[in-house]
């Protein structure tokens, strides 16, 4: 070959890496530029998502019914675990009554739970402080009659018994049915704090006086001992708590006219057999506080938003999930 072919064929070569060397480069260029695009997209869709999932901070404080504690209890655990772990949602149990005089003040709670709905006079003091006050219907209770364990005579009642018994109108199981035993009854129940007294005393009894000596206690888990001991105990509380303690207590089957009705999840739902001793539970929301506290806003449409998938669990009968979401638009309109 010639000194002038090799001088020829080596200048191609050079042409061809060059040209191969430029493709190289654009493709670098477009590929970066996509890379770019892509990162810029990514970085928009992480704000939007940390936007809609913002991380709260702070605390949420609910006091009340103790009726409603198991249930508030359990959904506090569920929205840190699951929702806002860096915020402290502390639930306590005073009673209905005992928790709105913690409600209804100046930088007072920014729950109350009822096991009642809240009273004239709880309105006016609320209108009173400029406190804007929402309900929150959250589940379905079937009040609950027990008895000890032991007692296999008095497991089904009729309704007139039940209240007749509150009243003191019969003293011994055997003024009830001669074959029964020549025993004192023994009589039980939530004192005078809790919106389950309330709704006995008021709904059940028709406003009439309880019997003198009946044992009220401010615990619940002190009435379930106390019924647990006495084998001629008979006390009443929420469904929750007997169905928390059914290895403790007996719950007596109600027969309102059609038969004898055993509480239950079933049974306790809106419109159920068991409608005459069923009742509506609540939260009330400090609606100022939920307007300058975010996390507390947050936890009430979070609430109501997964109330129902929980409710069952403590002993509650969820409510109609049009009920619940109607309330879920009406809280978030104030986002």
């Amino acid at each position: 070959m010639t000194k002038w072919s090799k001088l020829f064929i080596l200048s191609i070569l050079t042409l061809l890496l060059v040209a191969l060397a430029a493709c190289g480069s654009d493709e670098g260029s477009s590929s970066e530029a996509s890379s770019g695009d892509s990162n810029e997209e990514n970085t928009e869709n992480s704000e939007e998502e940390s936007s809609d999932s913002q991380e709260l901070e702070g605390s949420v404080v609910i006091d009340g019914s103790g009726t409603v504690y198991p249930l508030m209890a359990k959904m506090a655990e569920e929205y840190m675990i699951n929702s806002q772990p860096y915020v402290s949602v502390e639930v306590s149990r005073s009673g209905t009554s005992a928790g709105f005089e913690k409600f209804l003040v100046e930088n007072g709670t920014d729950f109350n739970d009822a096991s009642r709905e809240i009273k004239d006079e709880e309105k006016a003091k609320a209108e009173e402080l400029g406190i804007d006050v929402k309900e929150l219907k959250v589940a379905l209770d079937g009040l609950t009659i027990v008895i000890n364990p032991e007692n296999d005579f008095a497991t089904e009642l009729t309704e007139e018994q039940v209240v007749d018994i509150f009243l003191g109108k019969y003293t011994k199981w055997s003024d009830i049915n001669q074959d029964w035993p020549d025993e004192e009854i023994q009589t039980y129940g939530p004192n005078e704090n809790h919106g389950t007294y309330e709704f006995f005393y008021e709904v059940i009894l028709d406003e009439q006086d309880l019997v003198d000596n009946i044992n009220l206690q401010q615990e619940y888990s002190t009435l379930v001992t106390l019924v647990a001991e006495d084998k001629n105990a008979i006390g009443f509380f929420g469904f929750g708590y007997y169905d928390n303690n059914k290895d403790d207590v007996k719950a007596v089957k109600v027969d309102f006219g059609e038969g004898p009705v055993e509480p239950s999840l079933d049974t306790i739902a809106e419109d159920g057999p068991y409608a005459n001793f069923t009742r509506p539970v609540f939260t009330y929301l400090n609606m100022n506080h939920a307007e300058e506290k975010a996390q507390v806003l947050d936890y009430a449409v979070w609430l109501m938003e997964n109330v129902n998938d929980y409710a069952g669990e403590v002993g509650f009968a969820p409510l109609p999930d049009e009920e619940t979401n109607q309330l879920v638009e009406e809280l978030k309109e104030l986002k």
